[in-house]
């Protein structure tokens, strides 16, 4: 079973990812792109780093926008070094395309 992190560790691991917060035993994530499709383009690129890392976020997107949310069901629905290594995988491929 892969170990759940404290909130220390979370909130210090935060500080070097823009834009994400921890709540509901979550990571989570916004994203805005110029169009549907840059959005879609995006979701596809992600799905690639998801799979390397053998770990599947919940993915939500209407239009132009995206909300990505981590946790590992492995811990108990709780966030673990597994989320926050794709939390920075994600960034460094929404990062090329996301406006906001």
């Amino acid at each position: 079973m892969t170990t759940p992190l404290d909130s220390e560790t979370i909130a210090n691991a935060l500080e070097t990812l823009n834009g994400w917060d921890h709540r509901e035993n979550k990571l989570s994530r916004q994203y805005v792109f110029d169009s549907f499709s840059a959005a879609i383009g995006c979701i596809v690129q992600m799905a690639f780093a998801c799979e390397q890392a053998n770990h599947h976020p919940e993915i939500y997107q209407v239009y132009n926008r995206l909300k990505i949310d981590l946790t590992t069901h492995d811990a108990g629905c709780q966030v673990t070094q597994k989320d926050l290594d794709l939390a920075r995988a994600i960034e460094a491929v929404a990062q090329k395309q996301a406006t906001a």
